[in-house]
């Protein structure tokens, strides 16, 4: 059996940035690192957006880019002034390669093609089971999932974002190229928070995606009923479907911190590195990766790595209150877009907002609904 000092369980967007960034710091050379996955990331299996205002690292990832983008609903349309912020779209495909270019030339990292099928851990030793073979290691990084430990409990609400996405090419010049979709909730609600989320790349091709924030999914012939129908009111009548891409993500603010232990930390959508309020994940993995290798440079004991914040609360009660009352997240999102200033959102969704900025966004809220959950908050899963 071989054994490494770090064992990476899962090779997604947050183990891959983690370790990425591990090569940069040229601080853990000395370190035999193995990745263990039972996908090659050899295909564009997602697409992944985030807002920023300088350069990152992440550059040559990066396919799109937008200054502006529509938030709309039955009632109004906006247009968004994103600056200084753009608007950036990463397709897996793209993401993968730039990290593996760098990690694949390291020789103290190794990945293997294999599927985990056990972990156990013991006091200073972590064994993992694979479909082909065992290994061993003095600190394990888990990105696989557990999502039946997570909704299996009753605590903390668990909601799924979840999507069918089109990316099509149309005979007709109909998109606007210099401007994303954020969110648009025109599209009929049925009780649930339903919007279609559109990132052009020319004037004929685009990614549309039809999405929900709700606990069950649907049929995936309803997902592109709705996604036909989209295309049809835009005008178009004669396109081809380039690719397509489906999945869901959950939001929650399960205290996944919890699971850690001195040796073994979960990571990414295990460790609750999903925005729970949104389902953004690539700029929380982003932040968290970094604060984890630098973590890993003064400290030995994962459990001392997780600290909440304020924000984790703020998107507990989005959560409480969609949870109970599902069809209300189109007017929430549009009382705060409709007048708010959209840089000062994104900077609060980002989590980088002071406290009196926090209150100028929620302010744009409806009140009694939050004053509501707050309560049902407080009685319910704080106590």
């Amino acid at each position: 059996m071989k054994h490494f000092d770090y064992i990476f369980t899962g090779t997604g967007l947050s183990a891959l940035m983690t370790v990425y960034k591990m090569v940069l710091s040229g601080k853990f050379n000395d370190k035999s690192i193995l990745l263990i996955d039972e996908n090659t990331k050899k295909t564009n299996d997602r697409t992944w957006c985030f807002w920023e205002k300088n350069d990152t690292i992440w550059e040559d990832s990066i396919t799109q880019q937008w200054d502006s983008a529509l938030f709309a609903n039955e009632d109004f349309r906006r247009y968004l002034d994103l600056k200084p912020y753009q608007y950036n779209m990463v397709k897996g495909l793209d993401f993968y390669t730039h990290a593996f270019d760098l990690i694949s030339k390291q020789e103290n990292i190794t990945f293997v093609n294999q599927k985990v099928l056990e972990i156990e851990e013991s006091e200073n030793i972590i064994l993992i089971q694979t479909d082909a073979e065992s290994f061993s290691c003095s600190k394990l990084f888990n990105s696989i999932y557990n999502k039946q430990k997570v909704e299996n409990q009753t605590k903390y609400p668990v909601l799924q974002q979840h999507f069918i996405g089109w990316f099509i090419k149309s005979e007709q010049p109909v998109f606007n190229p210099d401007q994303a979709t954020f969110m648009d909730f025109s599209v009929e609600q049925r009780g649930n928070t339903r919007f279609m989320y559109m990132l052009p790349s020319s004037r004929t091709e685009a990614l549309l995606e039809y999405t929900l924030f709700s606990h069950n999914h649907l049929e995936k012939a309803e997902y592109e009923t709705e996604i036909k129908k989209y295309i049809q009111n835009l005008g178009i009548t004669d396109y081809e479907i380039i690719e397509k891409e489906q999945g869901s993500i959950p939001m929650t603010c399960y205290p996944f911190w919890k699971l850690n232990t001195k040796n073994v930390i979960n990571i990414g959508t295990s460790g609750g590195w999903t925005k729970a309020s949104t389902g953004y994940t690539f700029k929380n993995s982003d932040k968290k990766s970094s604060e984890l290798v630098s973590f890993l440079q003064t400290e030995t004991d994962f459990t001392k790595f997780h600290k909440r914040n304020k924000f984790w609360f703020y998107d507990l009660l989005l959560l409480d209150i969609l949870d109970r009352k599902n069809g209300l997240g189109s007017t929430i999102f549009s009382s705060m877009f409709k007048k708010g200033n959209p840089t000062l959102i994104f900077k609060f969704l980002d989590e980088e907002t002071s406290f009196p900025e926090d209150i100028l966004v929620i302010l744009k809220c409806p009140k009694m609904v939050f004053i509501k959950a707050l309560f049902h908050v407080i009685f319910k899963i704080i106590k």
